[in-house]
């Protein structure tokens, strides 16, 4: 079962022009038309560049940005329609941990303090009595020790600090967590021990995620399903080793190809794919398919004037390009631009 499920969500910023009177002379699209579900228990990884809409997405999922058009169904219950009274009930089990775990917490505030706030915001704070015994609690489920409740943000780590704001997130006993970017701005060793503690919360509160990032390696570890979004809209959504071992659209072969592997030999001798050229404006997107400016694979006649539509190539596996299956079959190559393909082999260093 469902436990969150997106229907064609859209979000659009206007755009003002004037200065006594604005107008508005279009939109940012931001998010345009995204649908997706995530089960009770599992993990959904969106990726993709910056700018592609993807926190933007995590974010209306919980109407802390409100969404344009579609629908948002959490636990059979449309968001969308909540009165501002029972929305801040039912947000006590949706929570969200933030890519900046220092801009996210309160410098003048104490661990112990941030973390009894959400328990105060919904009136659910203990008695001053048993206060101590629940942030201890929660700070050695994150694997901080007790000492750190009277201490300040400024005195952690990066990695510190983005377990303190785990330890905020769950001290509710959500449902759902949204993370945000949760381990980009952290060292790559310290990232292994976020993913491991999120792993292990999951398994022992039931919790459902949505892991927001832009790094494929990260993703992959954590996701049961994973979903590609470029330029506002999903383009690619599979089981997380299905997606790894045979990517079907050209924007995730890219990423996938510029993901290291653990194998020198291998690493020497496989191409690459580079993408050429900036990632277009969510205000003015590309006719036809969003990709197709920068799409390795084009071909004109279709990718210019249609837009593909995000469907099923295989059970559970859904891909929005007209010419998944032949690229996939290696039917359509690579064009022959030099500046796309790299087939040099990486450089031998003595």
């Amino acid at each position: 079962m469902s436990l969150i499920q997106a229907r064609a969500v859209e979000v659009h910023f206007p755009i003002k022009q004037g200065i006594i009177f604005d107008r508005t002379v279009g939109a940012v699209r931001a998010v345009d038309g995204v649908s997706f579900s995530v089960e009770k228990g599992q993990t959904y990884g969106l990726v993709g560049e910056s700018g592609c809409g993807k926190s933007t997405l995590g974010r209306s999922l919980l109407r802390l940005i409100e969404p344009t058009a579609g629908t948002v169904e959490f636990d059979g219950v449309d968001l969308r329609t909540l009165a501002p009274e029972p929305m801040r009930k039912l947000r006590r089990r949706m929570q969200m941990v933030f890519q900046d775990p220092m801009a996210s917490l309160n410098p003048r505030q104490t661990v112990e303090s941030a973390l009894l706030e959400p328990l105060r915001v919904h009136g659910m704070l203990p008695e001053s009595g048993a206060r101590s015994a629940v942030v201890r609690k929660l700070l050695n489920a994150v694997g901080l020790p007790a000492t750190a409740a009277q201490r300040f943000p400024h005195e952690f780590s990066g990695g510190q600090r983005q377990r303190i704001g785990i330890a905020r997130a769950i001290a509710l006993r959500p449902d759902l967590i949204i993370a945000d970017e949760p381990v980009s701005a952290l060292d790559v060793s310290v990232q292994a021990q976020v993913i491991n503690l999120l792993k292990e919360l999951q398994a022992d509160m039931v919790l459902t995620y949505i892991v927001i990032a832009h790094d494929l390696a990260v993703v992959r570890h954590i996701s049961d399903t994973v979903g590609v979004m470029y330029l506002g809209a999903l383009v690619e959504e599979a089981p997380s080793d299905e997606l790894y071992q045979n990517p079907m659209h050209p924007y995730t072969l890219s990423l996938v190809s510029a993901v290291p592997i653990p194998d020198p030999e291998i690493e020497l001798h496989r191409k690459r794919i580079f993408l050429t050229g900036d990632l277009p404006s969510p205000a003015n997107p590309p006719q036809g398919c969003r990709f197709h400016t920068r799409c390795p694979f084009r071909q004109e006649a279709r990718c210019d004037t249609e837009r593909p539509v995000l469907h099923e190539v295989a059970p559970g596996h859904k891909v929005a390009c007209h010419y998944a299956e032949r690229i996939a079959a290696q039917e359509i190559t690579l064009v022959s631009d030099p500046a796309t393909v790299n087939a040099k082999p990486l450089r031998r260093f003595p």
